[in-house]
């Protein structure tokens, strides 16, 4: 079947890499009956990692044309959407301009307009986990975000919004492996303006995520935002590594073959660590697409409804 062909009911896209091994395939019908949405179908459509310019710009294209297509959310191809279909928008969110990139695809009177959701999602997920006033009780601890594309980005966003005031990281490092993704990371903070120390770091030139690693500070948090361990296997770390004590592991995804959280895990007794997974990153970031592309308002009570719902999806 063609993905892209004549739509005859409404449609929502999911643009990922692998989407039909992901969860919402089974949870979104579910969530949708709780939502009382209009019958609507969730279409995966796949694009390789730097996949070809031709197929972001037909994706974007046909959910703009086609009557049917409700929006999409959007995984791993968020900058890349913005930089290669942004002109088929009418409209951005004030964080999609700022971070350069699209997680969000919505229409509204006939104009599609783009949304960058991960800063809210991402800041949401880390409030379930990490306790109130971290960086004000612990000023020695730092954050690595390991990659700098869209949800590193968003992370750092988050962690440097001025409404934090003081409590903010002592450091917040970011590396990546190609210094395009750091130097769009430099400009995201240049725009929003930096409230702590930032280090960007291209891995392989400068220092190793493994070297980074070990002199960070205890009670440090450390993100995998690389993709590594859901989109192609493997971890950002060696097996060699050793994490500093009392620190928060942050493995983005949820499911795959998860290296970077089974190292953590190994080591989580010994050292003391608090070891998370993307489960509640994953409930936050579909949950605040579906209430932008439905136009619908999804309260706190309605996240609790659905994570137990989602729940019941995992095996």
């Amino acid at each position: 079947m063609n993905i892209l062909e004549k739509l005859t009911k409404p449609t929502f896209y999911f643009i990922g890499v692998t989407t039909s091994k992901s969860s919402i395939m089974k949870i979104f019908p579910l969530w949708a009956k709780e939502l009382e949405l209009p019958d609507t179908e969730i279409t995966g459509y796949d694009i390789e990692v730097g996949g070809p310019d031709e197929k972001y710009r037909e994706i974007v294209k046909h959910i703009k044309e086609e009557r049917y297509a409700q929006g999409a959310l959007v995984t791993t191809h968020k900058i890349d959407i913005m930089n290669i279909a942004g002109g088929f928008f009418d409209y951005f969110d004030d964080y999609a301009e700022v971070l350069g990139e699209i997680s969000s695809i919505s229409k509204r009177n006939g104009k599609l307009r783009g949304y960058a959701k991960d800063p809210i999602s991402a800041g949401l997920a880390l409030e379930a986990f990490l306790p109130e006033n971290y960086w004000v009780n612990n000023k020695n601890a730092q954050v690595f975000i390991i990659g700098a594309g869209g949800s590193g980005a968003a992370l750092s966003a988050y962690l440097m919004r001025k409404s934090h005031s003081e409590n903010v990281p002592s450091k917040i490092i970011i590396s990546n492996r190609r210094l395009e993704r750091l130097q769009h990371c430099k400009q995201v903070h240049d725009r929003i303006g930096r409230t702590t120390e930032v280090e960007y770091v291209q891995v392989g030139v400068d220092k190793s995520n493994d070297e980074i690693v070990a002199a960070l500070p205890e009670g440090s948090l450390i993100a995998n935002a690389t993709g590594m361990g859901k989109d192609r296997p493997g971890s950002p770390l060696s097996d060699d590594i050793v994490f500093p004590k009392n620190s928060y592991i942050w493995e983005f995804n949820y499911r795959g073959s998860l290296e970077f959280l089974h190292q953590a895990e190994k080591q989580q007794s010994d050292r003391n660590l608090y070891v998370e997974d993307g489960w509640i990153y994953f409930i936050h970031g579909w949950t605040q697409v579906i209430g932008e592309v439905f136009d619908i308002e999804i309260t706190n009570n309605d996240i609790e409804r659905l994570s137990k719902i989602a729940k019941t999806t995992r095996k």
